[in-house]
């Protein structure tokens, strides 16, 4: 039997034989783990709300009618997060409206209004597996907010910044899920009893419950089992970067009978594991997280036989008459007879070195999803513009008590895709200042307040701030490269046509459209000169990255 403090799964729909076989798959599949209760009215269910939170219980998940008591679903959907910010809110929609234009455009205004997260189809006569697919990543997004994830990481530190930060970083960027806890906790304390009370701080435990003491990133990667050493290998396909570019040249690559090996300095995802939510990648309609889309694709190409190296980096590489000759910081050499450049682009710095100093303590670089339960009811800011800003202030505003956008363009259409300017500006606790920039901060050991200043009449305030995301634009990772790659001002590699008429002459053939200033070395995604900087760009031009490699390889 579950337990009475087991989380509630509720089902509200004023039609009896509806809800019934809402009920029906409800407590078919999740009774053994979940509270399953199914009610008919909205006030019902509010008083029942009120007593769940009275005894400290959480809910997981509300399913919710179209038409609820004469009045719209997401009404009632709408006041769930006063008592439980962080359940998942989904509408259920019969066959028969999904691809229906009006219904379309209600979900789309409810989910940007922030009324409701999600939306189902009601469930066909047993078994719907579609209808379970469904609610199963909902219960997945909520046990990530709660940090129940599925093998789930503990770290645990003396303090929020130093190493135990670093760590929290580290397992970000490789895209595993973890939660942190500081000693002094009485969850830390109790990690730590488990684990013998001289260990050596910051701790990992690890999900099979082995301990991990002050370990080197190295250290964690082979942990989890994902990374080689390339060297003295010789492949037909290096790729130098894991992010969506490289994840996708890396599907493409193995899956095409390439020997294939993805060498990162970090681990999956890049960059687009700091977006919570993707909600405009083709053939995803209720979106997906940065992170989870990483773990998709480098669980994909390790099936079809792609190689990683792990936390290794690339320090130059070289056309030779063999081949591309790669070398790495532990002093060993990889030979390629094809290279794809996918090192993408990361935020650049803030400069400002009073907020440096407070970096992991309540300065972050990115949207460190990791870091957004800790911010519940507090001032948070971001500063930010682009697509990435907006997914990160969507995302916080379901925790914070605010959350404020700092932009310097004078609008937000100047960077962010409408469908994200629309919800932003219908979130009621985001609020966007434009025309702005944090220019000072600081606080006793933690960021307690930033200065802002005014780029139209350069007046300055300072405010109260938790928190503050940095998302201030993109820095490509070329520094590394030798000059024989040619590259734009602000360091980005140019390819194909856009080569200077040197390098042009140098090839003795047309170069293929995303290959570099070095014959056989192809680059993609937001490092690429001229690139789109969406992650569905980037997996395209992964992709297509290999469709030249053959042709190259052909020759």
């Amino acid at each position: 039997m579950v337990a009475a403090s087991a989380p509630l799964l509720v089902a509200v729909d004023d039609d009896p034989g509806l809800l019934a076989d809402v009920e029906r798959e409800l407590r078919n599949r999740y009774s053994a783990d979940y509270r399953v209760c199914c009610l008919r009215s909205p006030d019902e269910a509010r008083r029942r709300f009120q007593d769940v939170a009275a005894d400290g219980g959480e809910v997981a998940l509300v399913l919710a009618g179209e038409e609820l008591a004469g009045r719209p679903g997401a009404d009632f959907l709408a006041g769930v997060p006063s008592l439980f910010p962080h359940a998942q809110r989904a509408l259920l929609l019969p066959w028969a409206h999904v691809g229906d234009p009006p219904t379309g455009d209600t979900v789309f205004e409810a989910i940007a209004r922030g009324r409701i997260d999600q939306w189902v189809m009601r469930p066909a006569p047993p078994p719907d597996e579609q209808f379970h697919q469904a609610l199963s990543s909902f219960l997945l997004a909520w046990a990530e907010t709660r940090r129940r994830a599925p093998h789930t990481i503990d770290v645990v530190g003396e303090t929020w910044s130093g190493r135990a930060y670093e760590l929290r970083e580290t397992l970000e960027r490789c895209a595993m899920p973890h939660r942190f806890c500081l000693a002094g906790s009485e969850e830390g304390r109790a990690i730590l009893t488990d684990a013998g009370l001289d260990r050596r701080l910051p701790l990992l435990r690890m999900p099979d419950g082995r301990v991990m003491e002050d370990p080197t990133d190295m250290d964690i990667a082979r942990s989890a089992g994902t990374t080689i050493d390339p060297s003295g290998d010789e492949y037909d396909l290096v790729i130098v970067g894991c992010g969506p570019a490289g994840l996708s040249a890396g599907v493409y690559g193995a899956s095409e009978g390439l020997r294939t090996v993805v060498i990162d300095s970090g681990s999956i995802g890049g960059q687009a594991t700091a977006s919570s939510s993707i909600r405009n990648y083709l053939g995803f309609p209720r979106g997906l997280s940065g992170a989870d889309l990483a773990r998709r694709a480098y669980q994909q190409a390790w099936v079809f036989g792609a190689r990683f190296a792990f936390m290794q980096q690339v320090t130059n590489l070289a056309r030779e008459d063999g081949g591309v000759v790669l070398s790495l910081d532990t002093g060993g050499v990889v030979v390629a007879r094809a290279v794809v450049l996918a090192t993408g682009a990361s935020y650049r710095r803030l400069g400002v070195e009073s907020l440096e100093e407070l970096r992991g303590a309540g300065v972050y670089y990115g949207a460190a999803a990791a870091e957004a339960p800790l911010v519940a009811g507090e001032e948070v800011f971001i500063v930010g513009g682009a697509n990435s800003a907006g997914q990160a202030a969507l995302h916080l505003a379901h925790y914070a008590k605010r959350v404020t956008l700092v932009v310097r363009a004078a609008t937000l259409a100047a960077g962010m895709s409408h469908y994200l300017v629309h919800q932003v500006e219908q979130t009621p606790n985001i609020e966007v200042r434009t025309g702005t920039e944090v220019v000072d901060g600081g606080g006793d050991g933690r960021l307690e307040h930033l200065v802002l200043r005014d780029r139209t009449t350069g007046g300055q305030e300072t405010v109260d701030a938790f928190a503050l995301f940095l998302m201030i634009g993109a820095r490509p990772h070329t520094e590394w490269l030798p000059p024989t790659v040619e590259r734009d001002d602000a360091g980005f590699v140019l390819t194909g046509a856009d080569l200077g008429a040197e390098a042009l002459r140098a090839f003795g053939r047309p170069p293929v459209p995303l290959e570099t200033s070095v014959p056989g070395v192809l680059a993609a995604g937001d490092v690429r000169h001229g690139s789109v900087k969406r992650v569905a760009s980037a997996v395209g031009e992964g992709s297509i990255a290999i469709q030249f490699v053959h042709r190259l390889l052909a020759v």
